[in-house]
């Protein structure tokens, strides 16, 4: 039966059938023909996947993404950014790069930063005379670190398919999505200094201070979400409301930039895109329910623990599978999928949980711009209108940047881990 079910599966896949309909659809077929189990088994699986108290956070946090977006939150932090690193070498490219980690900590999604950035930093980049290919791969690879940085969806997935904490998981983030982060701004210095772009002017102590108050309530956030988990206030489920509430208040009262008309759009654009992404989790959940009782996750435990004694040649096997599965699938799926796989053989060779989780995910937010199916390099194409073949240099440059940063994360733990020994102590 599971011969079957990964045959049809991909099979579906390089037929372009939506994801959720190839691992739903794939299943069904291979209960029906190769097994005596009642299909109605099925049903049952697709909404146990769904009842389990992390996954309620995917609303909220989808919602507050597209409230920060519409509000106003963005463009203070834009405004901020600049004007603490725009007077440096290939500074209004680190400001691109600054401001999608921060944004990336308010939304947790990574094309809605790439759309948030882009539509304001692009042309800008331009401006400063900076190359189209450049930019383009800027925009795509900056916006990934939102798959890292926390609130990050896919950390709240990854936790929800193996029973990781989702706080460990968002602290650890913080770090990776640093180290990520500044393997690229240490690439735009570098390209920047060569090709000797301008920059801006020094801002003033004043103009810094105008730009850090303008911004002040958006960059608290983060500080609210994480404070509170670490803090017993509240839940990363209960934090996902805060934000969300928290995110209304600021556009509604402070920076008075959302009514109750673009409010109840963002309702709806929020709730389509909670329903594509509960659609995929379900689905998902009912192939490894056939897998786990096919025996797979074990067998591939079993497979790791008699060839593979070295955590060294594991971790680099999980990173060359995972980069090249990033080309075609997209976070969530990726993880609902390959995390129960994985996951057994890791703790069996004594790698941590949540440092597997950030490899994992570090991974994936790599492959989200990556050719030939990376969805940022699609969301990045409506902005700069360049097809993948213009784009491409620009993208391979910050892979090897980000590669190298994966590098660091994957074989020195610390670099992820630290803050989550530091609060746990």
């Amino acid at each position: 039966m599971v011969s079957l079910l990964l045959i049809l599966i991909i099979i579906l896949l390089f037929a372009s059938v939506p994801i959720y309909v190839a691992l739903g659809l794939s299943s069904f077929l291979a209960v029906v023909f190769m097994s005596d189990t009642n299909p109605m088994i099925l049903i049952q699986r697709l909404f146990g996947g769904l009842d389990q108290f992390a996954l309620m956070a995917l609303p909220f946090f989808i919602l507050a993404a597209n409230i920060m977006d519409v509000g106003g939150l963005s463009k203070r932090i834009l405004r901020w950014a600049r004007a603490f690193v725009g007077h440096i070498t290939g500074g209004v490219a680190m400001t691109t790069q600054v401001s999608s980690m921060f944004f990336g900590a308010l939304s947790g999604s990574s094309p809605a930063t790439v759309v948030a950035m882009g539509k304001i930093m692009y042309p800008e980049l331009l401006n400063k005379k900076y190359d189209k290919k450049f930019s383009s791969g800027l925009l795509a690879s900056a916006g990934a670190v939102s798959l890292i940085i926390p609130p990050s969806i896919t950390l709240i997935i990854f936790g929800s398919v193996t029973g990781v904490s989702v706080g460990d998981l968002f602290i650890a983030g913080i770090g990776a999505g640093i180290i990520i982060g500044l393997s690229s701004i240490i690439y735009i210095y570098i390209y920047a200094r060569n090709n000797n772009l301008p920059k801006d002017k020094r801002a003033s102590g004043k103009e810094m201070w105008d730009a850090t108050v303008k911004a002040f309530w958006a960059l608290l956030i983060p500080v609210i979400i994480l404070g509170g988990i670490y803090s017993g206030i509240f839940t990363p489920t209960e934090a996902a409301g805060v934000s969300a509430i928290y995110a209304l208040f600021v556009s509604t009262v402070i920076y008075r930039e959302m009514n109750w008309k673009t409010f109840y759009k963002t309702l709806v654009e929020s709730a389509i895109t909670t329903g594509q992404v509960l659609v995929l989790v379900a689905a998902a959940q009912v192939l490894g329910w056939i897998l786990t009782r096919g025996g797979v996750p074990q067998q591939i435990a079993s497979f790791i623990s008699e060839n593979i004694s070295s955590t060294i040649v594991f971790l680099l096997l999980i990173n060359i599978v995972l980069l090249i599965l990033g080309m075609f699938m997209e976070g969530v799926a990726a993880i609902t999928i390959i995390a129960p796989l994985i996951y057994p053989a890791a703790v069996a060779l004594g790698i941590d949980p949540v440092h597997l989780g950030i490899i994992m995910i570090s991974n994936l937010a790599i492959g989200m711009y990556t050719p030939p199916f990376g969805i940022n390099i699609f969301v990045t194409q409506t902005i700069t209108k360049l097809n993948m073949m213009e784009m491409l240099p620009g993208l391979a440059r910050f892979f090897v940047a980000n590669v190298i940063a994966l590098l660091i994360i994957t074989y020195i733990p610390e670099s992820s881990l630290f803050l989550v020994d530091l609060l746990n102590d």
